[in-house]
């Protein structure tokens, strides 16, 4: 099981280096990093696809590359906008929100645009320290890796479906 905030700390890391080595102007990297910490939505390529970290001798140029090549690796499985890609859905995990509407109306705190979404489709509530998932009745349903459910408690790493749209929960 992954624990919380994995993925934003992999993608943090990731800018820092592209800032430290030159990649990322001052204004490109902070405004990434808004985008990273900012937003519950959170698409992995559109912040990191673009990077490539030259290969050095050094163990941490080494693990830089890594990353990077990960993240190459998740931008090339997830290049186009079809069912199996997955936007990161940045939970805080600290009780500070106790509840996200998820659905196609712009009053959500989550919208997703994909018309298979429903407009007031989903509602995750914080309870005892965890993520709680109810569908809201929505017309193409939901589902938790892979199965269709109604309510379900959520932990990092976990890929919800919404309709046709995919997010994966860190």
């Amino acid at each position: 099981m992954l624990r919380h905030g994995v993925s934003r700390k992999r993608i943090a890391r990731a800018l820092n280096t592209a800032y430290a080595d030159g990649l990322l102007s001052e204004e490109t990297f902070a405004s990434r990093l808004d985008q990273l910490f900012g937003a519950h939505l959170v698409d992995p390529v559109r912040l990191v696809g673009d990077l490539s970290f030259r290969a050095s001798a050094g163990w941490r140029a080494r693990l830089t590359s890594a990353i990077a090549a990960a993240m190459r690796t998740i931008g090339a499985r997830h290049a186009d906008r079809g069912p199996d890609r997955h936007a990161l859905l940045a939970l805080d995990w600290s009780g500070a929100q106790g509840e996200l509407l998820l659905g196609r109306q712009h009053g959500c705190d989550v919208v997703l645009s994909n018309p298979s979404v429903s407009r007031r489709h989903a509602r995750l509530v914080f309870r005892d320290g965890s993520w709680v998932l109810q569908d809201l009745g929505s017309t193409n349903g939901t589902t938790v890796n892979g199965v269709r459910v109604g309510r379900c408690a959520l932990r990092p790493g976990d890929r919800v479906g919404l309709g046709d749209e995919s997010l994966r929960i860190d």
